[in-house]
């Protein structure tokens, strides 16, 4: 039996899941609604406050969707009642962004700025610069993939380079950091 997809998903308060007659889970929270089309296999029930997700048979294909549609059942639940957070610093001397509503307008030492659009289920916004400080770009949205994605995107437009660590990363992440040219001694 699959590990994540024999657990049920616990519903918090304020959130309500539906499954139609086509296979298709809704789940709608304080933060948004979403919706999962389930393959027609996997049957999903909700009892009370908890949705369990069952297989019939013991198929590789049938055990590798069980898994999956839990997941994706349980991040649509974890979205829509708390929302996911993607937090990107800007390291590099006068790397800024700006946010004006879904545009996003980046600063990354090009001769030109970067306009960028996010998808209206993201949400951006640019947390305030101490002195000295790289400046940092807070997103959120209910839907991880999505969010996911756009993250990606975003480091894409300037990756962080390996000998001075400039670019777009993530908090927290480690870079890998190469050695620079060492001077000969005569």
């Amino acid at each position: 039996m699959s590990r994540i997809g024999k657990q049920p998903v616990n519903l918090p308060a304020g959130v309500t899941v539906e499954v139609t007659k086509d296979n298709v889970v809704k789940v709608k929270g304080p933060h948004g609604e979403m919706s999962q089309k389930v393959d027609p296999d996997i049957k999903v029930e909700v009892e009370g406050g908890v949705v369990k997700v069952t297989r019939p048979t013991d198929q590789p294909r049938h055990r590798s969707m069980h898994g999956l549609y839990r997941a994706l059942i349980q991040n649509m639940v974890t979205g829509c009642s708390e929302m996911f957070t993607v937090r990107q610093e800007l390291v590099g001397v006068g790397y800024r962004v700006e946010v004006n509503g879904q545009i996003m307008t980046f600063s990354l030492g090009y001769s030109h700025d970067i306009q960028f659009q996010l998808p209206k289920e993201v949400k951006a916004e640019a947390e305030a610069v101490k002195k000295g400080a790289n400046p940092v770009l807070l997103m959120k949205s209910c839907d991880k993939q999505l969010l996911g994605q756009v993250a990606a995107k975003v480091r894409s437009l300037r990756k962080p380079e390996p000998y001075k660590g400039k670019g777009i990363k993530f908090v927290g992440e480690q870079l890998r950091r190469k050695a620079g040219k060492s001077a000969s001694a005569k």
